[in-house]
């Protein structure tokens, strides 16, 4: 539940903070006839989320074993590849999203209400479509469907909460370091994710070596004890793993925390703060 929470905190308050940025810089610019035009926006983002999550848990219900296997695994692997990059691009333009999305704002308004809404739907349902992929995979990991869902539905929560509160004003949170921090654990998370879609693939026969196991620690770590469910739950764990499954995380985690560090963590020179810099505790 606790990685749900985060994935769903995480992406809701991206989504909230390209809401309230939006919403600010039209009432502020004085052009607040243009609000329905982006919550029209958001409200086909959001339709659009909820229909691709729906499709995904309900598309594949009469597809034979060995297919949705492989559809499990093909779209584990999308997953996360999409949240992969998203949380580089996250880490590294965090301090720049006020200005980005103002200055595409600006262009978006010069070019009439239907560029308006286009802007939002893709601001906001790229982050929608990001959470309903994730989750799915999170979901398909688990083998359980309520304690992700809750886990994302009481993050995505949350996310609202802290958006609304930075948008009037009463709380700040340095944003820089929440994706920091928020995107090391979300690569421990994906690269959970990335072992469980091979053993998708194995399962179904499109890559080998299902029955070489690197380790089987069932003994120590049944995966119904209290352990067993904690360490599946957050980090897609399996007491029974292959040798295929072992390298392609390592391979995954390994360079991918390192790069990610490396950007993330980058000291920058000391200078002035400037209206961009802003953007890291509130809107």
């Amino acid at each position: 539940m606790l990685a749900n929470y985060l994935i769903g905190l995480r992406e809701g308050l991206e989504a909230s903070l390209v809401i309230g940025i939006l919403i600010a810089y039209i009432v502020r610019t004085g052009r607040r006839d243009l609000l329905g035009a982006v919550w029209i926006g958001i409200g086909i983002a959001t339709g659009v989320s909820l229909a691709a999550g729906a499709a995904l848990t309900l598309g594949p219900r009469e597809l034979s074993f060995t297919a949705k296997e492989t559809l499990g695994g093909v779209l584990s692997i999308a997953a996360v590849g999409l949240i992969t990059w998203m949380i580089f691009w996250m880490g590294k333009t965090a301090r720049f999203l006020k200005r980005h999305l103002e200055d595409g704002l600006e262009k978006a308004i010069a070019l009439g209400k239907g560029a308006i809404i286009a802007m939002a739907l893709l601001a906001v349902g790229r982050e929608g479509l990001e959470t309903a992929l994730f989750l799915w995979a999170g979901i398909q990991a688990a083998g359980s469907t309520s304690a992700p869902i809750t886990g994302a539905v009481l993050g995505l929560a949350t996310a609202i909460a802290l958006g609304y509160l930075i948008y009037r004003g009463a709380v700040r949170i340095n944003l820089r370091m929440f994706f920091q921090w928020t995107g090391l654990f979300l690569i421990v998370v994906a690269a959970g994710v990335l072992a469980y879609a091979i053993h998708d693939l194995q399962e179904a026969g499109v890559l080998p070596g299902s029955e070489t196991l690197a380790f089987d620690v069932t003994a120590a770590i049944p995966p119904g004890s209290f352990a067993g469910t904690l360490l599946k739950g957050i980090f897609n764990f399996s007491p029974e793993s292959t040798i295929l499954q072992v390298i392609t995380w390592v391979l995954y985690l390994v360079p991918t925390l390192w790069l990610f560090s490396r950007m993330a963590f980058a000291r920058t020179p000391q200078r002035a703060p400037s209206p961009e810099l802003a953007t890291t505790t509130a809107i």
